[in-house]
């Protein structure tokens, strides 16, 4: 019989508040047209993207981080010192090590809490959710703060007619809680990695710092271009319209709730038409709120779920209480999708 005593978490968790961060400079469809050969009727049509948000200097992933939690702290009602863990899921922050989440812990006010990061690309925030959701109920944390945090203007090769008009940058967090009633559903999570070539970077780092230039992709000067990140973007649509949809399906069915009792739809903002699609294909009723947050914010990878939740509460789009079906996919490729209690 085994010695160790029970973990003595809460019975449940929930989503407690949430806070965004926009970086002030926004970035209409014109100043990318200024670098590939595209129109902005043609990047409407393709993606629903209108502007997006860039980064200035002072605008890194962890000030960016921090702005976010603090007003996701401030709305969830406690205070950063009973904060017990730290999640950050990004792709863009540049240091292997240390994790800027101990960075963002210690500015933020954060008592010795678990902090780490996560690359899991567009489904970061899902699984910095479930993580949370893992560490309340087991007991290692009474409260949790994931971020999901993006430099995406970094990583963007402006002169590629397929991708330069997509990504943008921001900070979507949540505070992650105790709670005596279900509030945060089943995970319906995978990867398939048979097909992680279809979104990935163009060249790792070792090989842009030493590589033969002969190999390396080059920009219209000649040189040799920053590592970005690319895609195949029909694989892609496909892969996300018709499976997507049915990993969606399923985290409803996990939890025990169909289309009908849904109050908003929040898929992660990679594509209007993708969104447009799973709408379709799920059958969501009319009544249901639907996040289309990517018009003005672009791709912001893991930023885009927390991002396009708080705005849909600040607009009154919805209200606390709503039950939000929530989905990321992206990179690896890597999926995650829950049924969540708004805050």
């Amino acid at each position: 019989m085994s010695k160790i005593k029970p973990s003595k978490g809460a019975p449940y968790a929930r989503i407690l508040g949430v806070g965004g961060y926009r970086p002030t400079r926004v970035v209409p469809n014109e100043v990318i047209l200024e670098r590939i050969d595209s129109s902005d009727e043609w990047i409407r049509s393709r993606s629903g993207i209108a502007t997006r948000h860039w980064a200035g200097d002072e605008e890194s992933v962890a000030m960016m981080s921090i702005e976010a939690a603090g007003k996701a702290i401030a709305d969830s009602g406690i205070s950063p010192e009973q904060i017990g863990g730290v999640i950050v899921s990004t792709v863009s922050h540049f240091k292997q090590t240390p994790a800027v989440a101990t960075e963002i812990a210690h500015r933020i006010g954060a008592v010795k809490p678990a902090a780490f990061d996560i690359s899991a690309g567009c489904a970061g925030f899902g699984y910095g959710l479930t993580l949370a959701k893992g560490m309340i109920v087991e007991g290692s944390a009474e409260y949790v703060l994931v971020i999901g945090v993006e430099r995406l203007s970094d990583l963007t090769d402006l002169e590629d007619r397929a991708t330069a008009f997509l990504f943008g940058d921001g900070a979507g967090a949540v505070v992650v809680g105790p709670s005596d009633e279900p509030h945060i559903g089943p995970t319906v999570w995978g990867s398939e990695g048979d097909k992680s070539e279809t979104i990935k970077q163009t060249v790792a780092w070792d090989q842009w710092r030493v590589g033969d230039v002969s190999e390396l992709p080059l920009d219209s000067k000649g040189e040799v271009k920053f590592p970005a990140i690319t895609q195949e973007g029909q694989a892609v649509f496909r892969w996300a319209v018709f499976e997507m949809a049915k990993v969606a399906q399923q985290a409803l069915d996990a939890a025990g709730i169909s289309a009908q009792d849904l109050d908003v739809f929040i898929p992660h903002q990679a594509n209007m038409r993708i969104i447009d699609s799973m709408v379709k294909t799920l059958k969501l009723p009319e009544h249901v709120t639907v996040a289309r947050d990517i018009e003005t914010t672009g791709n912001t990878s893991a930023a885009s779920i927390p991002l396009a939740m708080e705005r849909l509460l600040a607009t009154g789009q919805a209200k606390s209480g709503d039950t939000a079906l929530v989905i990321g996919f992206g990179a690896g490729l890597v999926y995650a999708a829950t049924v969540v209690t708004l805050p």
